[in-house]
């Protein structure tokens, strides 16, 4: 078997379970040196385990690859900092940031506390941030020193954020955030030499076995919704075979590859200035276009 990601250091961050810890494992597997980021916090984001990337670490070198733990909170602007720096410390490049690490705080938006809104906010979006802020500017450095790149930035977003989930304000905002921040960026960051792409995984983890339904799907069911299924598109994209792809959001679970397509400008009509003629416009506007999708991201049906 060809190892795609052979000596490309990566950093992965929630790395330490579910589909954070599938990456790293098979990023490893196909020779890269893995980073494992991960503060060990429960779903919520409260409390830390600094074993839990440790652990990752440990089945990494156990099978032959190369390893090291950060258990750093993303949400950090100096712990991202660090992670960026200790990649290159210990393996003396960076060449892939995963931005993986989430928590989850559901509830109504009637009911939702600040602290639930900003906690989610916080760790996903600013995460996310922190971590590609910092290895930007050590590609743009060697990008302007006349080094040719070819690194990668994959984030995680979700179909919660690209289509809508009830009970998840938080996180689908910060999830269409990163969305939005992953077309940017990528439009950012091509003169250097650096793809920037997002995952919209489906899975069962532990973030989401609560979700309703979730706990109700067979066996089959059950292992289509594995986190196995994500890793080998997150190898893929990590790799040089995935060179020129970028501003994209790939939607990835065991029964289904797709791509997010983003927003586009539909049906138009000319500009008015009389608030009782919009009545008329918009609803003519409205009638002609494709309606929002459903969480499976087709067209929903109201």
């Amino acid at each position: 078997m060809s190892r795609m990601c052979e000596g490309r250091v990566c950093i992965v961050t929630g790395g330490g379970r579910g589909i954070g810890r599938e990456h790293a494992l098979l990023l490893a597997h196909h020779g890269a040196k893995v980073v494992v980021n991960d503060s060990g916090a429960a779903v919520d984001g409260t409390g830390g385990d600094a074993s839990v990337a440790q652990h990752v670490v440990d089945e990494i070198v156990a099978a032959g690859g190369e390893a090291v733990a950060n258990d750093g909170s993303v949400d950090s602007w100096e712990a991202a900092q660090r992670l960026v720096n200790q990649a290159v410390e210990t393996y003396g490049d960076l060449h892939v940031l995963v931005n993986n690490a989430g928590i989850l705080r559901d509830r109504v938006l009637a009911n939702m506390t600040e602290e639930e809104w900003d906690a989610v906010i916080r760790v996903h979006l600013k995460g996310t941030f922190g971590t590609s802020r910092w290895a930007a500017a050590y590609w743009r450095e060697k990008a302007k020193a006349g080094e040719k790149l070819d690194n990668r930035i994959i984030n995680t977003s979700s179909v919660s954020g690209l289509y809508g989930n009830p009970g998840q304000t938080n996180y689908g905002a910060a999830k269409a955030g990163i969305a939005a921040f992953t077309q940017i960026a990528a439009r950012e960051l091509s003169r250097y030499g650096v793809t920037v792409n997002a995952i919209a995984p489906g899975a069962l983890t532990r973030m989401t076995e609560g979700l309703p339904g979730m706990g109700d799907r067979n066996e089959e069911q059950r292992e289509a919704m594995n986190p196995t299924w994500i890793a080998p598109l997150a190898v893929w994209l990590a790799s040089s075979q995935s060179a020129g792809v970028t501003g994209r959001v790939i939607e990835s679970s065991g029964s289904e590859l797709a791509i997010a397509e983003t927003w586009h400008r539909g049906p138009s009509a000319p500009a008015v200035d009389d608030p009782e003629k919009f009545d008329a416009v918009i609803r003519d506007l409205l009638a002609k276009a494709r309606p929002n999708a459903d969480m499976s991201g087709r067209d929903k049906d109201w």
